[in-house]
Order: C-alpha cells, then sequence, then structure tokens
C-alpha cells in the first residue's frame, strides 16, 4: 500500500446526498485529538449540493481530506472504493450524518494499542428527529465468538463505534456488495469468525442520527430479508461459533424478525413490505394461531391484500370514531 502509515488513522465516509449533515460530520473527524487522522470521502453520485461542499471542504483541508467520486452504486461500494484510497494502519468509519466525540479515535486506538486488540469499540447513542431511544448503549466485556454470538441475540452496533485494524478488514476483503442493506452487520460477523482480539471503551463516543425517513428508496421488506439472510449464512458457516446456542432458539434469533416487522410495517400502513414479510414468516418464522390470519391473508395476490387491509382499517377507524 503507498504512503502506508503504521499510526495514522483512515476514516472512510460515503455519502449521497447528505448536504444538510455532511459538514458537521467531516468537521467531527478532522476536529479528533488523535493527531494522525485521515478522511476519504466517496461522494456516491450525490445530486443535492453535497458535491460542491466536499469540494470545498477538499480544497480548504487538501492535506488531510481526499475525496472520491463515483456513480451512484450504494454505501457498501463507496466504503470498499474509500478503503482503496485508504493509507492508515487502522480503518473507522463515519456516514455522512453521524458524529463523533473529539476524543473518540484517540480513546478507541489508546484500547486497541493497550491490549493488544485487532477490534475496539465504543459505546454509542441515538440522535435526531426519528431517534425515540436516546439512552446509551454498548457491548459488555466479550471475546469474538460471545460477541457474534450477542450481535445475533441483540443486533449489530453502529458502524461509526468501531476501530479496526488495517489488515483484519483487508484479510475480510472489506465489504461484500451481495445485499445492498445488511453489509456492516455481515462484515462485523466475519470479522468476529476470524477471532479477533477485542478492546471496549465504556464511554459515548459515537453518534448516529435517526431519521424520519429511514433508508430511502430501500423497503423495508428488503432490508430485513438482507438482515435474516446474513444470519442465515453466518450460521451455516460458522457452527462452531452458535453451538452453544439451543437449536430453538437460534432459528428463532435468524427468522422471527420476519414476523416482528411484518407487524411493525402493517401498522405503519406500509402493506408491500408487510405482504412479503408474513408470506415469508408463514414459512420461516415461530408464529403463533394468533398470527394466521394476518399470514393467510399474505397469500392474497398483492392488490387483492391492499384492498382487504384498507377495509379492515376503515371498519376499525368506523368503530373507535362511533
Amino acid at each position: 500500500m503507498d504512503h502506508f502509515d503504521p499510526a495514522r488513522i483512515s476514516v472512510v465516509m460515503p455519502c449521497h446526498n447528505a448536504a444538510t449533515t455532511v459538514a458537521e460530520a467531516v468537521a467531527s473527524v478532522l476536529g479528533q485529538t488523535y493527531p494522525q487522522v485521515e478522511l476519504v470521502v466517496v461522494d456516491d453520485g450525490s445530486t443535492d449540493g453535497s458535491t460542491e461542499i466536499l469540494q470545498r471542504l477538499a480544497a480548504e483541508h487538501p492535506d488531510r481530506l481526499s475525496l472520491v467520486h463515483q456513480v451512484r452504486a450504494g454505501p457498501f461500494a463507496a466504503r470498499n472504493a474509500g478503503l482503496v484510497h485508504a493509507h492508515g494502519n487502522f480503518v473507522a468509519f463515519l456516514d455522512a450524518d453521524d458524529l463523533w466525540h473529539p476524543d473518540a479515535l484517540a480513546r478507541l486506538h489508546h484500547a486497541l494499542q493497550a491490549a493488544g486488540a485487532d477490534l475496539a469499540t465504543c459505546n454509542w447513542q441515538d440522535f435526531g428527529e426519528a431517534a425515540t431511544d436516546t439512552e446509551a448503549h454498548g457491548l459488555p466485556d466479550l471475546d469474538a465468538a460471545d460477541a457474534a454470538r450477542h450481535l445475533l441475540e441483540h443486533g449489530a452496533w453502529p458502524i461509526n463505534a468501531v476501530l479496526v485494524r488495517r489488515p483484519l478488514v483487508d484479510e475480510a476483503r472489506g465489504f461484500s456488495e451481495r445485499l445492498p442493506t445488511a453489509m456492516d452487520d455481515d462484515l462485523w460477523l466475519r470479522l468476529l469468525a476470524r477471532g479477533p482480539r477485542l478492546a471496549r471503551v465504556n464511554e459515548v463516543l459515537a453518534y448516529r442520527r435517526r431519521h424520519l425517513r429511514g433508508r430511502a428508496g430501500v423497503p423495508r421488506w428488503r432490508q430485513v430479508f438482507d438482515s435474516v439472510a446474513v444470519r442465515r449464512d453466518f450460521v451455516h458457516h460458522h457452527p462452531e461459533l452458535v453451538e452453544r446456542i439451543p437449536p430453538a432458539r437460534l432459528h428463532a434469533l435468524i427468522h422471527d424478525p420476519l414476523l416482528r416487522e411484518a407487524y411493525r410495517c402493517h401498522w405503519r400502513n406500509d402493506t408491500d413490505s408487510a405482504r412479503r414479510l408474513f408470506r415469508r414468516a408463514f414459512r420461516k418464522a415461530n408464529w403463533k394461531a394468533g398470527d394466521l390470519k394476518h399470514l393467510v391473508a399474505s397469500l392474497l395476490p398483492a392488490p387483492l391484500y391492499r384492498t382487504l387491509v384498507d377495509t379492515v382499517t376503515r371498519r376499525r377507524s368506523v368503530r373507535l370514531d362511533s
């Protein structure tokens, strides 16, 4: 790798149409107290003015900010493109709408080096217009195998709550691009399968912004299907890491999100996602008799399902108003 620096932290930031937040995110990186930080921003086909903002920032910080442009390909392809241009021995990821505490990288780096670890995590906190849980969250002290099981049980940590040694990311060949929405979970599971030594900073250093719009342009059913596929594939390829989880519980950890998210989509009136998720849950999830009316209804063609849901909703509204 040209210009490799053993002390440098490379921060990779994908950016697609983040004009309202990207300058703040960039400032969060350039304001880190760790002295050797480079920022690689990949402009992923932005059309909202983000490109012009990033060009100005790159001109203001030519020695610290590298700007890469690509045709719209999604955040995981953007992160891989950023890794190609990163020269540090350590890698961190920050999305163009998230933030760090000014000491985040310094404290993560110190914890990683002090423990001789390959990967360090910190606590995180959600913020923003759609943040319903603003409590601090973090991992307990775990080894790699326990961390993988913890991820299956509780979900993955935010991507900006991790500092990792670059060779570990390279060994895993970066982010897979086979699924469009769950490849951060996939990367963490694949890294943990390699048995890295973990370190933890028990402080809130990472802040994840929650938006009302969610993942723009990506239907909820696709996000859930991708997450289930990542979990299923991990369990299939690494049975030794989940052997302590009873089979019934393991099946539930993989497939029960289908039914849970189907109901959430139903109550949000996202009928397309609800129908697709109920159909998949009918075959895969552990459902009960009370779920059957929704599961059977999901077998209807999409227009009939939508009509049925609309009719039931109107009748429920009439009863509530009377």
